[in-house]
């Protein structure tokens, strides 16, 4: 929200030039009004501005009043399809909420994979870790919390919480972001990125350690998976959920049905895409086990450490 006080004491038009736009400029006016107590203007925008761009709002003289980000909730409910035989909401069911509220926050500050399409660009994740000190039961109601706490050259970090309706929270997450090129499928430089969203980021720490990268695994048991229409998504290629599935289904049931505490660090590092056969190994450690997807050419595309603190 930008409040812009006005030069003349009435109520004027606010726009831009056509000669600022570019690929970063792409503003969207939401809501403007007139304060007349206060000879305020008030102001919604989205979208986002280059950093090489300058807004001109054409109101005479203008004065800006940039307010402070805050993290953004959003409502979520245990479905019946979102529970295994035990009731409560699985990992997989948990994180598809996870990002599922990134994507609808993105969108709604004019910054998601939508408005990205446009110029051949697209959101995706590098690394992200869950903490779930327990899982809701079916038709529970929850809340996820939300926020960018910064924005790098490379990759941009997003943070979650997950409260139950009385507050109390169950459940962490923070991910990294990268944007790429869907032309060259290479990442692209996030700086002016950064610096265009500099009012989306707020000044709150990630509630959780920050992703790991899990260096080396020696699978012990693994099998094939051929990428199918049903594992890929919107940037075709497979989607993070299908990869959760793919791995926690090589862990015993009686593990994943116990209910305990966990933490799930998740390394993404090459694209799978239709028609490979992936290789999903995993490999047995105290208090936890580690992963390693590897593509047709055998190297490894995601790694991955799943761990139940004592």
């Amino acid at each position: 929200m930008v409040f812009i006080k006005s030069g003349s004491g009435g109520r004027q038009s606010a726009g831009y030039p056509d000669g600022c736009r570019n690929r970063f400029l792409q503003i969207s006016v939401l809501f403007l009004s007139f304060d007349n107590q206060k000879d305020y203007f008030v102001l919604s925008l989205c979208r986002k501005v280059s950093v090489r761009t300058k807004l001109l709002l054409c109101l005479g003289s203008v004065e800006y009043i940039t307010m402070k980000a805050e993290k953004s909730i959003y409502p979520f409910r245990v479905e019946p399809q979102d529970v295994d035989f035990t009731l409560r909401a699985t990992i997989s069911s948990l994180g598809s909420a996870v990002l599922n509220t990134a994507g609808i926050d993105a969108h709604g500050k004019g910054f998601g994979v939508d408005a990205l399409h446009a110029d051949n660009y697209s959101w995706v994740l590098s690394r992200i870790a869950f903490e779930f000190d327990s899982r809701p039961e079916q038709y529970a109601d929850y809340r996820i919390a939300t926020w960018i706490s910064d924005y790098g050259r490379v990759l941009s970090t997003r943070n979650f919480t997950l409260c139950d309706s009385s507050g109390n929270e169950f459940g962490r997450a923070v991910s990294q972001w990268a944007m790429i090129d869907l032309s060259t499928r290479a990442a692209v430089d996030l700086s002016g990125v950064g610096d265009a969203h500099a009012d989306a980021v707020v000044d709150a720490p990630p509630p959780a350690a920050m992703p790991r990268k899990i260096r080396a695994v020696a699978p012990s048991v693994s099998c094939q998976h051929r990428v199918v229409y049903s594992d890929i998504d919107f940037n075709r290629h497979v989607n993070t959920m299908r990869y959760i599935e793919m791995m926690l289904d090589m862990l015993p049931i009686e593990r994943l049905t116990d209910g305990a505490p966990m933490r799930f660090d998740i390394h993404f590092m090459k694209e799978c895409r239709y028609g490979q056969t992936l290789t999903v190994g995993v490999e047995h450690r105290d208090n936890g086990a580690f992963f390693e997807i590897a593509g047709d050419e055998g190297a490894a595309a995601v790694r991955a450490a799943i761990e139940w603190p004592q």
